[in-house]
């Protein structure tokens, strides 16, 4: 009988050794880690069968969580193993068989300076109130660089930080500051719930790890009016793109109003791509959004298709643009220009700042 205790213990051990992003097991394959962006299979390992990944999956979790995830078919949780590493952990099921995609959380939070972000986000972590949007593509390090900015609050202000997160992922330890995590589905139902709630728990910094739905985005934008720092993801591709899904969201009758309120709240937006590095290893390429006049006068006259020009000439401000950002990195020699065209959202207009 196979002691699949064990057997997950040993995979978890490849993937923390070999500097994996992820690990995956599916029926019909070895399992697979991620290294540097690519899929490469664990060739001395035995191909799973449905057996297999149902007995890892249920090593991963308490009885009561199999139960949830049988019912669901499919559930968000996070892992930690031995005190040494997290892994933020979604199962479901695919073709009556079960899958399983883990990604690995490092214990240390890195700094800004670490991720090779520009050091113009710590500004973010020094205003009193305001809303901050990290954009990107799913796995491309928006939850990391959220952690960073918020353990850079922990470090430096006394203030109570609640983040509201679909699993915890990095475990904050107080330093001058008090910090509360709520996991949705353990201590709250919703990110919408707990954004509602909390306002009469006496924060002065929230996290909200996804926005959703519109009671979610509506809940954030509030905060953020009413006084507290308010820092939260989305799945978009820039600041344009950004400002239309928030806006998209709501029935047109409400459409004015939610601009009006992300003109006056609206911090800036960060948008971030994680390019395979030609030494080895992933880099961020990053557009960079600050809030000024020009931005918040755009927004609400509805004129996003502007914003991109603002960004492009407020380099005096932070601001960058991805493709410059992308032709900054080709220059220093950190990616090629076929990786660079590949995640630019206009290569032409590459090729020619590449020049």
């Amino acid at each position: 009988m196979v002691d699949y205790a064990k057997k997950l213990e040993k995979l978890l051990e490849i993937t923390i050794k070999q500097q994996a992003s992820d690990l995956h097991f599916s029926v019909g394959h070895p399992p697979v880690v991620r290294i540097s962006g690519n899929l490469i299979p664990l060739l001395k390992e035995p191909i799973l069968t449905g057996e297999d990944t149902k007995g890892l999956v249920q090593a991963l979790m308490a009885e009561n969580d199999f139960t949830r995830f049988l019912d669901k078919k499919e559930l968000d949780l996070s892992y930690n193993f031995q005190d040494r590493a997290r892994f933020r952990v979604n199962t479901f099921f695919q073709r009556e068989t079960i899958a399983c995609a883990l990604r690995l959380v490092s214990s240390q939070i890195p700094t800004i300076k670490e991720l090779n972000l520009p050091d113009i986000l710590n500004d973010f972590t020094k205003a009193t109130q305001g809303f901050v949007v990290i954009t990107g593509p799913s796995s491309h390090g928006k939850s990391t660089t959220l952690a960073s900015l918020i353990d850079s609050i922990n470090h430096s202000q006394a203030v109570h930080i609640i983040t509201i997160e679909d699993p915890v992922e990095y475990v904050f330890k107080d330093d001058r500051s008090v910090i509360e995590q709520r996991e949705v589905n353990r201590d709250t139902l919703s990110f919408a719930n707990a954004l509602r709630s909390t306002f009469r728990q006496d924060p002065d910094v929230i996290m909200v790890g996804e926005m959703r739905d519109p009671e979610t985005m509506a809940a954030a934008i509030t905060a953020a009016e009413t006084g507290h720092l308010v820092f939260a993801t989305l799945h978009t591709n820039s600041a344009s793109q950004t400002i239309h899904r928030i806006v998209d969201t709501f029935p047109s009758e409400q459409q004015q109003q939610i601009r009006a309120q992300l003109s006056g709240s609206l911090l800036g937006v960060v948008s971030q791509r994680l390019i395979p590095r030609l030494k080895g290893g992933l880099i961020p390429a990053t557009e960079i959004m600050m809030a000024n006049p020009a931005v918040a006068n755009l927004i609400r006259e509805n004129k996003i298709h502007e914003l991109p020009l603002v960004i492009e000439t407020s380099a005096d401000n932070g601001m960058i643009s991805l493709n410059r950002s992308l032709a900054n990195l080709v220059k220093q020699r950190e990616i090629s220009l076929e990786n660079a065209l590949n995640y630019s959202l206009s290569p032409t207009e590459l090729k020619m700042l590449t020049r």
